[in-house]
């Protein structure tokens, strides 16, 4: 049996061996870890995964086809695998409580969609790591200052740091994608509070890049309005991508005493 790709699922099959091992082996465990593999296909990562006895797997496919695959396959999969919709389950009760690792060749046209949803769970994600666009994975690894500088680099690098660990090409995939993609890895820093309006923080950061171009002064006055004395501040003569986390927070700040 063999899976047929669905384009309407994003999905491409890893064809390398030697790249799904690395993936694979980005998590370092070097503990027991529990650990959920979100859309693993024909399982080019699983048989790697489930081979390391440190590594407690569950997986979530939302295709059947490739679901009945994994049953018939993966003898060690029997009860661990969740057909469902990654970004539809509630994962509270997921290894009974305990914190979880997250790992996948992600499908590009949901892959932001999966860290917002980490970012949920923050506080039992410890570890993020896998496969994706590679455009989106320099945007999370980006710097302030820099082009691809935006809501995703802003949001994860608050609670995560990140490591872009390297590139893959297309022609290792069935069927090729027309872009690049890169391996990222997301381990969580010590930060519990940001020590702000973290639904604050997050408006902020979206109302600042969702008009990027703009001064911040500008770009702001949906949430601030037109004539703020606070705008008089020079942080808001700034644009987004000049400000680091922690200056989104002071600007957080200074935004909640400004409304």
């Amino acid at each position: 049996m063999i899976v047929t790709p669905k384009k309407y699922l994003g999905q491409h099959f890893l064809k390398n061996q030697n790249i799904a091992q690395r993936i694979a082996d980005s998590l370092e465990p070097t503990e027991p870890i529990k650990v959920l593999e979100i859309g693993p296909g024909m399982g080019v990562l699983t048989q790697f995964l489930i081979k390391n006895p440190l590594i407690d797997l569950n997986v979530v496919e939302i295709d059947r086809e490739s679901v009945d695959y994994l049953n018939q396959n993966f003898e060690a999969l029997k009860g661990r695998i969740i057909s469902d919709d990654f970004l539809k389950i509630s994962l509270e009760n997921l290894f009974e409580g305990a914190d979880f690792c997250v790992i996948g060749n992600y499908p590009y046209n949901i892959s932001s969609q999966i860290f917002f949803k980490v970012l949920e769970y923050r506080d039992r994600i410890p570890i993020c790591s896998g496969m994706i666009q590679k455009e989106v994975a320099e945007r999370i690894a980006s710097k302030p200052n820099q082009k691809s500088y935006g809501i995703l680099s802003v949001l994860l690098q608050a609670f995560y740091d990140i490591e872009y660990l390297f590139t893959v090409h297309e022609h290792v995939f069935d069927p090729p994608p027309k872009v690049k993609s890169a391996v990222i890895r997301m381990k969580r820093n010590g930060v519990k509070e940001l020590g702000c309006n973290e639904s604050l923080f997050v408006k902020v950061v979206k109302a600042g890049f969702n008009q990027r171009r703009k001064m911040l002064r500008n770009s702001l006055q949906g949430i601030l309005g037109k004539d703020n004395p606070v705008f008089e501040e020079k942080v808001f003569t700034k644009r987004p991508e000049q400000l680091s986390v922690k200056d989104f927070i002071d600007l957080t700040n200074l935004v909640e005493k400004s409304i």
